[in-house]
């Protein structure tokens, strides 16, 4: 390009413009996003490595999910950390797919250098990707096959395809049912569009194997029951009453300090605390409550001894410190409201279940609420795991297989999985960039091949050889088997559908969308400046 500029100026008006410069940084920007996305693409796919990552204050994570290990890169390089943003981004509309994504970036980066040095023109490859994706949108919707809620084994299925290339991939004939059904006992039947997946709490605990995870219609608190004056540990019939008041004498409300000079006076101020006590415990027992969850409290104790030893007696059982966040998902499980002040205790108020009582697991004890009258469409999930990493990872894919569902839910279809849809779309575009015409037909070709990098990385990662299954693939698929795909565990093409590797429509359009729009973002860029 320089070289072309150079040329002695032929007329006065003509100035002479260094492009050099804006070249340089188009490519620096580049070759920087293209080695994060290199960094992620041996963990793609069910063969797929995983990355230990060491974090500054001395935690060691160690995850196959692509939003993770890009979030905990130190990425400094502002391009870069566009593709960081790019995988939060499929994390937070698919929440799957998210190795995938920067995979496929990383790849029309590697197409649009390539074009760059031919001499196009950045907006006129930028135009043409555009196209380009809406292209593969309508392509991808044209394979899907359309899926019902009530056919809960594909949505299984899906749910497993997820889990197979996570760490906890060998429980995944656990987890994807228990996955599925979490999300379709919070999916509302008035709103079936709106999966809130804050209604489904995890709940970690240390101890067991991942095979002994649950799910738990009700609550699971992971604390004791204060014990400390026998109190009860388990009630049946419970009325549950959840309190952000304090049972505990009042203070001041400046500091100041109230000097007692006699004895008499002593026992008058003790009278009064337990007179004080006492009678907040029997408004709470009049109405025949006999649970309570107390609200971690700032300014002072939610709970003396005094006021402990008084519910033990009234056998109220005592669940205290539960975390302010945890309110609003207790009461919409319990289908009760929290009560913020003594005189508003009513039994109205309450919530009703069967049982709560604490069981031990493993070395500690949890609280489980079940059989909840009325319970709202929220679900727990108790996440057991040997040791803390694996313990994470299984809330993390767990959380990815939620999501799954919850695309299912959200749009109705299911795509074949294994390097399928993206050598579909490949040959398609591929056959489309024959009919344009110019510098479009020549950039959409260089992308349909770029996509093929899906597969490619698919069939490396499982140590196949990749030259020989991508081509295979295209032949397949130019023979019109449009389910055709990688088999990792055979090593060898076969039709992906029947060998029930699906993933839901939502997470391969949102991954080209959001994978081009990324692309043409850092194509349009021509200088960085930085301002201090």
């Amino acid at each position: 390009m320089a070289a072309v500029q150079s040329r002695p100026i032929s007329s006065k008006t003509e100035s002479y413009v260094d492009n050099k410069r804006k070249d340089d940084i188009r490519m620096a920007n580049i070759n920087a996003a293209r080695s994060v996305a290199d960094a992620v693409r041996t963990s793609l796919g069910p063969k797929g490595m995983d990355k230990m990552i060491s974090t500054a204050s001395g935690e060691v994570i160690i995850t196959n999910d692509g939003a993770t290990i890009l979030n905990k890169m130190e990425v400094l390089q502002p391009a870069a950390k566009m593709l960081v943003e790019l995988s939060k981004s499929q994390d937070i509309v698919a929440g799957d797919g998210t190795t995938t994504v920067v995979v496929i970036a990383g790849a029309l980066l590697k197409q649009c250098q390539t074009l760059l040095h031919a001499g196009i023109h950045p907006t006129v490859i930028s135009d043409s990707l555009h196209k380009v994706s809406l292209k593969a949108v309508d392509v991808l919707t044209a394979m899907a096959v359309p899926v019902e809620l009530s056919d809960r084994e594909s949505l299984v299925k899906s749910a497993s395809t997820s889990l197979n290339s996570k760490v906890v991939s060998q429980y995944s004939t656990l987890l994807a049912p228990l996955a599925v059904d979490a999300v379709l006992s919070v999916v509302d039947p008035e709103k079936p569009d709106l999966v809130d997946l804050r209604d489904v709490k995890i709940v970690k605990k240390l101890g067991g194997t991942v095979d002994d995870t649950e799910l738990v219609k009700g609550l699971v608190f992971d604390k004791k029951v204060s014990h400390s004056a026998g109190g009860p540990t388990r009630v049946e019939n419970a009325k549950i009453a959840v309190i952000q008041f304090q049972i505990s004498p009042p203070k001041t409300d400046i500091e100041q300090s109230i000097v007692v000079s006699d004895y008499t006076q002593m026992d008058r101020i003790l009278k009064e605390e337990r007179n004080y006590i006492l009678s907040m415990i029997k408004k709470i027992k009049a109405t025949g409550c006999n649970v309570l969850l107390i609200q971690k409290s700032i300014l002072r104790d939610a709970v003396t001894d005094l006021s402990l030893h008084y519910l033990a007696k009234a056998k109220i059982l005592v669940i205290k410190d539960v975390e302010r966040d945890d309110i609003e998902f207790i009461t919409k499980t319990l289908n009760c409201l929290p009560i913020a002040n003594i005189e508003h205790f009513r039994a109205e108020k309450l919530g009703y279940a069967d049982t709560v009582e604490e069981v031990s697991i493993g070395d500690g004890k949890i609280v489980k609420i079940t059989g909840v009258k009325d319970m709202g469409r929220t679900t727990t999930v108790l996440v057991r795991g040997s040791n803390q990493l694996v313990l994470d990872e299984a809330e993390r894919s767990l959380h990815d297989a939620l999501c799954v569902v919850r695309c299912l839910v959200n749009k109705k279809f299911l795509i074949a999985g294994g390097g399928a849809p993206e050598i579909e779309l490949s040959r398609q575009l591929g056959a489309w960039a024959k009919v344009l015409q110019g510098m479009e037909s020549y950039c959409v070709k260089s992308f349909a091949e770029a996509l093929e990098v899906i597969p490619y990385t698919l069939a490396e990662n499982a140590g196949l050889n990749p030259i020989a299954i991508v081509t295979e693939l295209r032949n397949r698929h130019a023979q019109g088997e449009i389910n055709a795909g990688i088999n990792v565990r055979k090593g060898q093409i076969t039709n992906i559908l029947e060998e029930n590797v699906v993933q839901p429509l939502l997470v391969s359009t949102s991954a080209i969308t959001l994978a081009t729009e990324c692309v043409r973002m850092i194509l349009k860029i021509d200088d960085i400046v930085t301002v201090r």
